[in-house]
């Protein structure tokens, strides 16, 4: 089974893990879109919910206000008794309300209110002279633990419509804190939102006894940001917390400033849900990854049975365990695939058969070749010998040869003297004792020559080139030598036939040329062939007549055509003679 997940044993095992990793990387992907997008969703949402319970509590308050200010101001034409008995029996919150004529004296008041006081000094008088008016100054005593507003003052009016004094009501709100609690409850009952009411310079106006009359701490985050819109400030304790404003609106009424409805919640809770609800998308992202991975893995394994049962039938066929290839059912590729590897193998097989038979007869061919090659080796080593056999009588003829013929000369010579000059033989016989020593000396090289191989070894031109100074040093002629370099360097067993060649031409030179000087010249042309050049400036002679019992010129022409190369000889009397050999050979043979 581990084998069989393990993607480099098996491509089912690959396709599964291709499919985990696919399904794994969407999960993941689609879980972080899809929770980030619907995380957003959520906070808008209930950043748009606050919004919405935030502006009806500064609606309903905004309401409530206006109605008390509506019941002051149609309370201005009533008698100053009627006055008080109408406004606290339709509004009994009111903190106190008072009358004062038009010079400011306060003509009737609660206790709250010096009855015999002037008013003409405060802004309730001078604004409520003028119009309706509300402030949200604390000007007047109030009623302790009570949350302030401001005051609410309207004109008293006659009969006929003149303002004969003001009327004043100072407003609280005992009511709204009740009403601000339940929205912070509403909203979040573990405590942690909170609503608050503040006034146009951020005091606190209702809320919490502690936080009552001080001044809202909060640090703006995105600097310019409007206040009315939802935004997130920094808290004294280091918290972050969204706040959401909403003005209270008065209807009727010239008011100075502006009450703000403030509802706060923890950075926290306001992503608390957002984030439960990217958890729980990426979870079911998760499970329908993981699903879809085991469904892909389970078809993967069935798609890819074929193929396995395909691969494990040529390894049987490899190991000679089946004959053929099982070749599945069907027009797939798997079953295409097997339909070519059968065939491939049939003709192999055939192929083989051919092949073995095809050795067979090559076998047999070789075997023919081989006692055909050796025949030729044989009749080759045969060849060989009767060549070694000519060189061998070829030198002889160059060394011993004329020497014995030198020495028979001068046994009839000495003959002839022994019967007319007696008195000259011991000269010749001398003369007969150097011609010995020099056949001796001439018989010892030539044996040296034919042990030794400097050629070979130095080259065919540094060869020529000793040769023919040595050959100037015993017969005193003058001698010249050129070669270039490529040739030369020309060294096989061709080489060597040529030198050879060289020493015989050399003799012939000193025995019957009676020449004064000799020139040899060897060159490579185009590299492609090698040329021997001999000439000397001595009587010549006609190639074209016979020489009986001479064989040095047809030596060396043997010799040429035994390598292949082309002899030839200019010669005529009185103009010396001049021997050339062509010899073509390979580039790589110099």
């Amino acid at each position: 089974m581990l084998r069989d997940m393990d993607p480099r044993h098996s491509l089912a095992g690959g396709i599964i893990l291709l499919l985990v990793a696919l399904a794994a990387s969407f999960a993941v992907a689609a879980s972080v879109w899809a929770g980030s997008v619907a995380r957003e969703i959520v906070v808008q949402q209930h950043v748009r919910r606050l919004t919405l319970e935030t502006q009806q509590l500064a609606s309903d308050l905004g309401q409530a206000v206006s109605a008390r200010l509506e019941a002051v101001r149609s309370a201005g034409p009533l008698p100053p008794a009627a006055i008080f008995e109408h406004l606290m029996r339709g509004y009994p919150d009111l903190g106190w309300i008072a009358a004062a004529d038009a010079k400011g004296a306060v003509i009737a008041g609660q206790a709250a209110i010096d009855s015999h006081s002037n008013a003409a000094a405060k802004s309730w008088f001078i604004h409520g002279h003028a119009g309706v008016w509300i402030g949200l100054t604390k000007e007047s005593p109030a009623p302790a633990n009570v949350p302030f507003l401001g005051d609410m003052s309207a004109p008293l009016k006659d009969a006929l419509g003149n303002t004969v004094g003001v009327v004043v009501a100072h407003l609280t709100w005992p009511w709204a804190s009740g009403d601000v609690q339940r929205l912070s409850t509403a909203l979040n009952s573990d405590g942690s939102a909170q609503s608050l009411v503040l006034n146009d310079a951020d005091l606190v106006v209702v809320g919490p006894a502690g936080m009552r009359d001080t001044a809202w701490q909060g640090k703006l985050m995105s600097k310019g940001q409007p206040v009315e819109t939802p935004h997130f400030e920094r808290l004294p304790n280091g918290d972050t917390a969204l706040i959401i404003r909403a003005a209270v609106k008065v209807i009727g009424a010239a008011v100075p400033g502006t009450w703000w409805v403030q509802l706060s919640e923890p950075k926290a809770s306001v992503y608390q849900r957002a984030n439960s609800l990217a958890i729980r998308i990426w979870w079911i992202s998760a499970c329908l990854g993981a699903i879809t991975a085991v469904l892909g893995a389970l078809g993967a394994r069935h798609l890819t049975n074929r193929l396995k049962k395909l691969t494990l039938s040529a390894a049987a066929v490899g190991r000679n365990e089946i004959a053929r290839i099982e070749v599945p059912s069907g027009r797939d590729e798997v079953a295409q695939l097997a339909a070519a590897f059968a065939k491939v193998l049939d003709d192999l097989r055939v192929e083989r058969t051919e092949l073995l038979n095809l050795s067979s007869e090559l076998e047999r061919r070789v075997a023919v070749r081989t006692r055909e090659v050796e025949r030729l080796a044989e009749e080759s080593r045969y060849a060989a010998i009767v060549r070694e056999r000519l060189r061998i009588a070829r030198d002889l003829h160059d060394t011993l040869a004329h020497s014995m013929m030198a020495m028979l000369s001068e046994v009839r010579l000495l003959r002839k003297l022994q019967a007319h000059d007696p008195q000259s033989l011991p000269g010749e016989l001398a003369r007969a004792e150097e011609v010995a020593h020099a056949g001796l000396n001439e018989a010892r090289s030539a044996i040296t020559q034919m042990r030794a191989n400097s050629v070979r070894d130095i080259g065919l031109g540094p060869a020529l080139g000793k040769a023919l100074e040595r050959f100037g040093d015993r017969t005193g002629l003058k001698t010249e030598f050129a070669a270039d370099a490529e040739a030369a360097r020309f060294g096989d067993e061709r080489a060597e036939v040529i030198f050879r060649m060289t020493e015989e031409a050399l003799r012939n030179v000193e025995r019957h040329a009676r020449a004064s000087g000799v020139r040899v010249n060897l060159r490579s042309d185009n590299g492609t062939h090698l040329t021997l050049l001999i000439e000397d400036d001595g009587v010549g002679f006609d190639p074209s007549q016979p020489r009986p019992g001479h064989f040095g010129l047809i030596g060396l022409k043997e010799q040429a055509r035994l390598i292949g190369a082309e002899f030839d000889i200019s010669s005529a009397a009185n103009c010396g003679t001049c021997l050339r050999t062509v010899l073509r050979i390979a580039p790589e043979a110099l």
